[in-house]
């Protein structure tokens, strides 16, 4: 039996188990079957980065896209004492874009996604599939289900340390910074994941990856990414910081006392305004950088707004807590600690607002 095949076996058995009871009742067998083949094709094609490298039909650009990950991934467990194990220590080519599609889904009058809820991972606030059509499949029937709806290309994703990663052909062309912040992110999940809680998950991991961005620059020969990072980040910040403010502003909109009818107009007059904020910010602060105009361009709705709000609402709690202590594995400690603890002290620790409840 290969490596691939005794995993699958593991995965498959970890589907069947009694432990599947109690979760969400609308998953069936063709879902979970689909999740198994999906990462059962992903280790299939995976082979150890070496190989690949002295592969003469390896393309030249490959090969040292492949050492450079190999030598970010190295560093991270070096430097930021993120796991040391055989993720991202093998390589596969999946022939298309995105290695899975999350489906983000919320009721027409509220910010809140709705959840789905597995063995082992808990509730998350979408729904990953491996094929594209499957994935709007799903949301099409969400959507006539009255919900808003939204789908997005996802290039990598963790098995939270049940399986080793690979590297993909859906990031490996990423610019060096970018490809950072990849392995970094996805390393971080591995440190440490609360169940039923995808806010606590991503904004951590969000921290961390800026955290190790700016640790891989302060390295010799880096002072030209250095002056580009500074700039793009200020821009990812002052595009969050305007999807959370309008955000925000819808979810007070929901909660008031206004009629159904008064809050939905008022909800298509702040998605315009955003949109109009957006390109006013653009040409004002950012000298016309037009990086999230495709963005901006799909349909915009509560599920839109939530996507981003997952991977920013809290990421300023985890940076004030790196920031406070350069000893990353005392900061590994310490929130798998708070990730010890019932959600809503674990957001009272960390100066966050009580959490709103979610969508089933």
């Amino acid at each position: 039996m290969t490596r691939a095949e005794a995993a699958f076996r593991r995965l498959v058995l970890l589907c069947l188990t009694p432990l599947i009871v109690g979760c969400n009742s609308s998953f069936s067998p063709h879902y979970y079957w689909q999740a198994a083949s999906g990462q059962f094709e992903l280790w299939r094609l995976a082979r150890p980065v070496g190989q690949v490298g002295a592969d003469p039909a390896t393309p030249q650009t490959l090969r040292e896209r492949l050492a450079l990950a190999v030598e970010i991934r190295d560093w991270a467990s070096r430097e930021m004492a993120l796991p040391d194990n055989g993720s991202y220590r093998r390589y596969a080519d999946l022939g298309r874009p995105y290695v899975v599609w999350n489906v983000f889904a919320a009721d027409p009058l509220s910010v809140q996604p709705a959840q789905s809820c597995f063995p082992i991972a808990g509730c998350v606030s979408y729904r990953g599939f491996f094929s594209e059509a499957d994935a709007r499949a799903y949301a099409e029937a969400r959507r006539a289900d009255g919900l808003d709806v939204h789908v997005g290309g996802v290039p990598a994703y963790s098995t939270l340390g049940w399986f080793d990663d690979p590297l993909l052909n859906t990031f490996m062309h990423y610019p060096e910074i970018e490809l950072v912040r990849l392995i970094v992110h996805e390393l971080s999940h591995q440190i440490v994941y609360v169940r039923d809680d995808t806010e606590f998950n991503e904004s951590f991991a969000s921290a961390v990856e800026e955290e190790g961005v700016r640790r891989w620059l302060m390295r010799p020969g880096k002072d030209a990414l250095r002056a580009g990072f500074e700039r793009n980040q200020r821009i990812r910040a002052d595009f969050a910081a305007l999807v959370l403010k309008y955000r925000d502003a819808l979810d007070a909109v929901y909660r008031s006392s206004s009629s159904d009818a008064a809050k939905r107009q008022e909800k298509a007059r702040l998605i315009a305004a955003l949109g109009d904020e957006y390109a006013a910010m653009r040409e004002r602060d950012w000298g016309g950088f037009r990086g999230y105009d495709r963005w901006f361009a799909q349909d915009i709705n509560n599920a839109t707004l939530a996507s981003i709000g997952l991977y920013s609402a809290a990421k300023p709690a985890f940076t004030r807590l790196i920031d406070a202590s350069p000893d990353l594995p005392a900061v590994w400690t310490t929130l798998r600690e708070l990730a010890a603890l019932p959600r809503d002290e674990r957001r009272a620790r960390l100066d966050l607002p009580p959490a709103k409840e979610p969508i089933r």
